[in-house]
């Protein structure tokens, strides 16, 4: 799948209350909630990050290589060109990723529920550190539009990923930063305020 991504992304308190709210709109789920393992790759000499592009490897239900490019803000929100597709075997393209020379910069998990509505897509995100809901459409107008309808507010969006979220957290609590898993965070109680980010429920 090749496309441009235009998403913004929300930390909220009650993410059942928003997945009751994309059904009571006729929301249709496409992917239901699932684990996710994804390993972020990089040179070793780090230039991938520091040209604000992600290598990735996810596997869910399936697994998934991905590409996205640098950032660009449009109307506020963040977008990027995205490559994206299935590969038949997650072993062997992790594999096949380090005998290009990439490395392992990253291990983070989370699970994710996607919903779709009109030309938009939902994802509910459940994060070791929090709740989140990431709204990904064509336009910028329309994601505020659907925001709105579920009760958030766009103005809250994180420009952040959720990678630069959790080093923001180590930072403080002294984690190991290449690590985002529920393993390591089970011990501690993360409030919004650590992660610097504000409850996006209007």
């Amino acid at each position: 799948m090749n496309s441009e991504e235009l998403e913004i992304k929300l930390y909220v308190r009650d993410l059942a209350r928003v997945e009751q709210s994309l059904r009571d709109l006729g929301a249709l789920l496409i992917e239901p909630r699932a684990h996710e393992m994804n390993l972020r790759f990089d040179l070793p000499d780090g230039s991938l990050r520091a040209g604000q592009r992600v290598l990735r490897l996810r596997q869910s239900g399936d697994a998934r290589l991905t590409y996205k490019g640098p950032e660009q803000d449009r109307d506020g929100m963040k977008a990027r060109a995205e490559i994206e597709f299935t590969v038949g075997d997650f072993e062997a393209a992790r594999k096949f990723l380090a005998a290009l020379g990439y490395v392992e910069a990253a291990v983070y998990e989370k699970f994710r529920a996607t919903y779709e509505l009109g030309a938009a897509r939902v994802m509910l995100d459940e994060l070791p550190y929090g709740d989140f809901v990431e709204i990904e459409g064509t336009d910028a107008s329309s994601i505020r539009a659907l925001a709105a309808r579920l009760k958030l507010n766009a103005e809250a969006a994180i420009p952040a990923g959720y990678l630069a979220l959790f080093e923001r957290l180590c930072a403080e609590q002294m984690l190991v930063p290449a690590r985002l898993t529920f393993e390591s965070l089970r011990r501690l109680r993360v409030t919004p305020e650590m992660l610097h980010v504000r409850p996006a429920e209007a």
